[in-house]
């Protein structure tokens, strides 16, 4: 392992933890003594990604955390939940057996999670992953999670600020005659 502040080719490792899926490691270079965590995790076979139009790419944990990352970007989760929830969808993907898997697979576990951690982060997923052509199909998306009651829980932000939601509800009043 090259130490990632001077590029020296040797370290020696202080401390090992098993942690999730794999082992880290706390190591301290040899030439410049500065310290450094590495990540070990058992990687099998290689997996692939089947496209919507047929083409296979070879599974990426890092993009799938990206894509992730993008959706929760700015919003009020803790720390290492997105980690977590790709760790949970790799472990789910590894455990099927095969060595091939349709991305609309990977996409409904990224789905599902997201609608349990963050409604927000939920939907902008949602609008790339199922290609909102327009406003209508996004509004049936947002429509469907505050039908089915979920909009408001005690873990999320509101879809909407409870002043707009308010606002919206008021009956008009009109002026007598």
């Amino acid at each position: 392992m090259n130490c990632p502040y001077c590029g020296y080719y040797d370290s020696k490792v202080i401390d090992s933890r098993d942690i999730n899926d794999g082992i880290r490691r706390r190591r301290q270079c040899l030439k410049c003594e500065l310290r450094f965590t590495t990540y070990e995790r058992w990687q099998p076979a290689s997996l692939f990604v089947i496209k919507k139009d047929g083409r296979r790419e070879e599974f990426d944990r890092d993009k799938l955390l990206a894509g992730i990352r993008k959706a929760c970007e700015k919003r009020p989760l803790e720390g290492g939940v997105v980690e977590r929830a790709v760790d949970e969808i790799e472990a789910e993907i590894f455990q099927t057996g095969k060595n091939e898997v349709r991305s609309a697979a990977v996409g409904d576990m990224v789905m599902a999670r997201l609608k349990r951690l963050d409604h927000i982060a939920y939907i902008r997923f949602a609008s790339v992953y199922r290609e909102f052509t327009d406003i209508t199909t996004l509004k049936e998306e947002v429509d469907n999670l505050a039908n089915h009651g979920v909009v408001n829980t005690a873990d999320q932000l509101p879809l909407i600020p409870p002043e707009e939601l308010a606002a919206a509800v008021k009956p008009v009043r009109r002026p007598r005659r």
